[in-house]
């Protein structure tokens, strides 16, 4: 045992002690008090039930006189034990031998001893039990984590068993974190030029697009030691806690550098100060385990070889301390994937599965735009659960089509609809997909479908990009809002009456027609001037809505404009489908029919081959 853990367990058995100390001073002074006033009674009953011939049994100390009796309680024998306050009476000896009772005396020794063996020991099993939780506590790392201590995961770098290789789709943050690497590896080449390793390295970038697994890719590739710990791990309902465990932490990198140190979600401690402030929106908590984890970034020497890696997708909510340069000095984004990165995502996530033939990765990269890595990663194993439960061997290209069908428009459910319905849910369907296959540069409808899904819908039209788009027009965003109201538009042509399935569509549509008008500037009333407020949840897909420091002039100006845009969204997707009515009336008689069509067999009734102009 060395100094520490003797340390240790001299301070649990001190602490046991002053338990059995607190526990004896309770029962005395209050627990036995109690008891005893509670069965006090007077000095003449006593004598009452002992000439009586009740009492049985009678023990005589210092101050009390306790005694058992049975007296009978509804002509039946009842045992009790009483006490009674000790008087000079010198003929109760004498009284007591006549009576026949056994009777005995006890000393003041005697009575402590009686107090420990009656209070204390009973306790003592709670006592024990107390005692090995808080042992445990105290080794952290076991399971419940101590409350000064960190409580990081030490991982060793080649342990971690992640490479670059093993990310895949990151080339430019791998070539930014190449040079942390090297830094690590050989520290010399950069200290003997006067350079300084980054004190941190803050990934953002959307969910699931793999800042986690970068960062211990980073460690394993550097083959140093790699700390882990989750921002919410420094919280506690107790003051003080969650800055004694960034000073262990750091304490801990130190003894081991060079290594890494990671931190997950920090903005669960590293939100800003300004915004809470004080009164009832204040977290002092919260506070102060930022202000010594700032402090910690100051205090330690760059050149000790310790790297801070952490990772959020909201840094518009981080304290401004925390990225100003000498704390954060390296922000790197870690956006969703391009094409090229999907592909090598995928490739990465199929190197255990069994892939048919007619499986074509590349296809599948292509028409995953706008997907992160944890949704490629969930593709592949939807398509792997899919294969097995139809009994294939391999996962072939349909088990892939499904999986992500799966996840765009969720679990198909046969509820079973009447012919009414299933009519007006077709041609719903239909004209989404006419207005997206006829309209020029709309994304190629892939399927139709009015199987109803988990979800909620009663029907899905899907559409698949075939390449990333990064910018967008107007008349394309107009194409946009024609497609969507596209199902509500034929509802109008063909029943002459809308129904409550569009009310998604309207919601879609609304936003990117206020998005247009409040973000982009895309209308010729208002002009170039954005009216939305700043964006509250950058990588979350949050939108903050209109300013607040508008006048209602304008506000009812911008409103004005999106009705604007969505009626005419609503005209131009009637226009289409009323010039293609035959069309429309065909292929909603076949999805009645087989409940589901692909894209091709629309553009084969078309007689189109792709996409074109109307």
């Amino acid at each position: 045992m060395n100094k520490r853990q003797r340390k240790q367990a001299g301070f649990s058995v001190g602490y046991v002690v002053v338990a059995l100390l607190v526990i004896w001073v309770f029962q005395s002074l209050v627990v036995q008090p109690f008891l005893v006033n509670r069965m006090e009674v007077p000095y003449s009953t006593f004598l009452e039930d002992l000439d009586a011939g009740w009492v049985t049994e009678v023990s005589v100390e210092e101050d009390r006189i306790f005694f058992v009796s049975v007296e009978p309680e509804d002509g039946v024998p009842a045992e009790n034990v009483y006490n009674v306050v000790a008087v000079d009476d010198p003929e109760l000896i004498a009284r007591l031998e006549a009576a026949g009772v056994t009777f005995s005396g006890d000393t003041s020794g005697t009575g402590v001893l009686g107090t420990l063996l009656g209070w204390i020991l009973p306790l003592l099993p709670l006592v024990l039990i107390w005692y090995f939780l808080f042992r445990r506590m105290n080794q952290g790392g076991q399971g419940v984590m101590s409350i000064g201590k960190s409580g990081a995961k030490e991982i060793a770098g080649e342990m971690t068993g992640v490479r670059f290789d093993d990310v895949g789709g990151v080339d430019e943050v791998e070539v930014e974190l190449k040079e942390i690497i090297d830094f690590l590896r050989a520290p010399e080449r950069y200290t003997q030029l006067g350079a300084k390793l980054p004190k941190g390295v803050l990934l953002v970038g959307p969910p699931g697009t793999g800042k986690t697994l970068l960062a211990k890719a980073t460690a394993g590739e550097a083959d140093v030691p790699f700390f882990s710990m989750s921002g919410s791990d420094f919280v506690e309902m107790f003051v003080g806690v969650g800055a004694a465990r960034v000073r262990d932490l750091f304490e801990q990198a130190k003894k081991r550098a060079p290594c890494i140190v990671f931190i997950d979600e920090i903005d669960a401690i590293g939100g800003s100060r300004s915004s809470v402030g004080g009164g009832m929106g204040r977290n002092d908590e919260r506070e102060q385990t930022l202000n010594q984890l700032l402090a910690e970034m100051d205090g330690f020497e760059s050149n000790r070889g310790v790297m801070l890696m952490a990772a959020t997708n909201r840094p518009e909510t981080l304290d401004a301390a925390l990225l100003r340069p000498g704390r954060f000095d390296r922000q790197i984004q870690v956006v969703l994937p391009t094409e090229e990165g999907r592909l090598q995502i995928l490739k990465v996530h199929t190197k255990r599965v069994k892939l048919a033939g007619d499986t074509n990765l590349e296809r599948i990269a292509q028409i995953t735009p706008g997907f992160s890595g944890a949704d490629l990663a969930n593709i592949v194993n939807e398509a792997a659960l899919l294969a097995v439960r139809e009994g294939s061997d391999a996962v072939r290209m349909r088990d892939v089509d499904l999986a992500i069908e799966r996840i765009v428009a969720g679990l198909q459910r046969k509820v079973p609809l009447t012919p009414q319905i299933k009519k007006k849910v077709a041609y719903h369907e239909v004209g989404h997909a006419l207005v997206g296959a006829l309209l020029p540069n709309m994304d190629p409808v892939h399927k139709v479908s009015i199987i109803p899904t988990a979800k909620g819908a009663l029907g899905y039209t899907i559409q698949r990009p075939e390449e990333d788009r990064y910018l967008l027009g107007k008349a394309e965003l107009e194409g946009r809002l024609a497609v969507m109201l596209g199902g509500r538009a034929a509802e109008l042509i063909v029943f002459d009456e809308p129904t409550t399935g569009a009310s998604n569509d309207l919601e879609r549509a609304t936003e990117l027609a206020r998005r247009m008008v409040t973000e982009f500037g895309m209308t010729d009333r208002l002009g170039p001037v954005r009216y939305a407020s700043p964006t509250g949840a950058e990588y979350l897909g949050g939108y903050s809505g209109t300013r607040g420091d508008i006048s209602p002039e304008v506000s009812s100006q911008v409103d004005a404009e999106i009705r604007r845009l969505i009626e005419g969204a609503q005209e131009c997707a009637m226009d289409v489908l009323t010039n293609h009515r035959e069309e429309l009336d065909k292929i909603a008689a076949i999805l009645c029919k087989r409940e589901t069509i692909t894209g091709d067999e629309i553009y084969d009734l078309l007689g189109k081959e792709d996409q074109a102009s109307v």
